[in-house]
């Protein structure tokens, strides 16, 4: 009986498959206007074709990409959730309250840094940017909107805020998971994080301060009052509108479960929108499928009222299983770990290393389509160089968390781009280059990684010696 011999696939062979996989992502969405599904349903056979050629079968490729699917199924169910928790809140009059007090109270020259503080205390009391980002975060950028302020730039701040309280928050998934991943705890990886992520938060903050300024000068306050006005007449606002975001918010901080929590706030929504907004009991409980439905002559609060359900999530949970898939068939023929050994070779100091984890962790997020996928595999790839140069490994849950976390809301096809422009209903690269913090925070990383500052050194590891000692016969030999 032969024996099979798997390969990995060269350097040539990653760049040939995933360039023609990115040329064709970018063809169907920027020039043919196709969905991006589709994109991801092709990519899977050029990987499948390049995973044949390497000496797999076929029935192990189909499972890795099943098990890669199988990973993600439980932000499938808390976008469903999220989708109707949208539908009801609105249904039950308690978007449009938070709206209207927001309109009332936030004076537009601070909006912006507002947003961004209110979606960090929220991400970090609750430990979850999905969650803050469809509380907080959808409340604000209707509030945006009634101030005339471009939807991207809210969306930008939102995000700033939302990953910032994700990844400096002790009860975060994320962040557990990237200090597991790199055998740190998780005190020790957040205070890793700290003196770069509150410098980036500051230049971020002062950003979004000078850009409301701006927007502030240019805006109607009379039709502000106007959208007050319609909002008021369309719905009963009354604050006991609130008892619903406080309880959610509550569960979530108290680390209860994301998908159960939201549903119990969808079912509050119904509750609210018969009880308060006198809502019959079947429209109001259809909201939770179907999009909220409202022709108010306002066309703000048409543009923003109009949407959640979850039939409205279904092109995104597709989305999901396509990206999660295509990323299990990346990870079973070994395209990361060909890119890995690429970055090995030229990594030498604490900058090189830094760039190439956020490098390695940001591909995680393109061609895994998910942070988990990135968070999990770039310390595996990544941990081996940490322990040969000397460096602890803080430095790389750390840079791992940089650019895992906040890299994912970047990409069109990841679990967090799709969940973030589902939300907020700004396209991911309309919103993207307003991700001021995540960039900030990567450029200091790499900045100061070079400059020797907040890095922290240890002795090489001798098994990684020995390792290094290894490969460097194997490639004299």
């Amino acid at each position: 009986m032969t024996q099979r011999t798997l390969r990995l696939p060269s350097l040539m062979q990653v760049i040939v498959s995933l360039g023609l996989f990115l040329t064709m992502a970018f063809s169907f969405t920027a020039k043919f206007n196709l969905p991006i599904q589709l994109a991801l349903y092709i990519g899977w056979f050029i990987i499948i074709v390049l995973g044949l050629r390497l000496g797999h079968k076929y029935k192990e490729l189909e499972q890795a990409a099943l098990s890669g699917i199988s990973n993600g199924l439980g932000a499938v169910l808390i976008l469903l959730a999220v989708g109707a928790l949208v539908g009801t809140w609105i249904s039950g009059g308690i978007v449009p309250t938070i709206i209207y007090y927001g309109l009332k109270a936030i004076h537009p020259s601070i909006f912006l840094l507002a947003t961004m503080v209110i979606c960090s205390l929220t991400a970090l009391a609750t430990g979850t940017s999905w969650g803050a980002a469809g509380t907080a975060g959808i409340a604000m950028m209707g509030i945006g909107q009634g101030l005339g302020v471009p939807a991207p730039i809210t969306a930008g701040a939102i995000l700033s805020g939302c990953y910032f309280g994700d990844k400096m928050s002790p009860l975060s998934d994320s962040v557990i998971l990237a200090s597991s991943m790199s055998n740190v705890e998780v005190v020790e990886h957040i205070k890793g994080m700290l003196p770069i992520a509150l410098i980036s938060y500051i230049i971020t903050g002062i950003l979004f301060t000078l850009f409301g300024f701006h927007f502030a000068g240019n805006i109607d306050m009379s039709q502000v009052d106007g959208v007050i006005a319609a909002m008021d007449q369309q719905f009963y606002i009354t604050p006991f509108s609130f008892v619903p975001v406080i309880i959610v918010l509550a569960l979530l901080a108290m680390r209860m479960p994301s998908f159960p929590v939201i549903s119990f706030g969808s079912l509050l929504g119904i509750i609210w929108a018969v009880m308060i907004q006198d809502v019959d009991f079947l429209t109001a409980f259809q909201t939770a499928w179907e999009p909220y439905s409202i022709l108010s002559g306002v066309d703000f609060i048409d543009s923003i009222l109009n949407r959640g359900g979850m039939s409205s999530m279904l092109g995104s949970v597709a989305v999901i299983v396509f990206g999660l898939g295509f990323g299990g068939l990346l990870d079973k023929v070994g395209v990361l770990e060909t890119v890995a050994k690429m970055f090995e070779r030229r990594v030498n100091s604490a900058g090189s290393l830094a760039t190439s984890t956020i490098a390695t962790a940001f591909m995680g997020n393109v061609f895994g389509s998910a942070m988990y996928v990135s968070l999990i595999l770039t310390p595996k790839i990544c941990a081996k160089n940490y322990d040969r140069l000397g460096y602890k490994r803080k430095n790389l849950s750390r840079n791992a968390e940089f650019g895992g976390t906040l890299t994912s809301g970047m990409v069109p096809w990841s679990d967090n781009g799709i969940y973030m422009a589902s939300i907020l209903g700004v396209a991911t690269l309309s919103y993207a280059p307003f991700m001021w913090l995540s960039f900030v925070c990567i450029i200091v990383t790499i900045v100061t990684s070079y400059m020797g500052w907040f890095v922290d050194k240890c002795e090489p590891t001798a098994q990684a010696s020995e390792e290094e000692a290894r490969d460097l016969q194997q490639q004299n030999a």
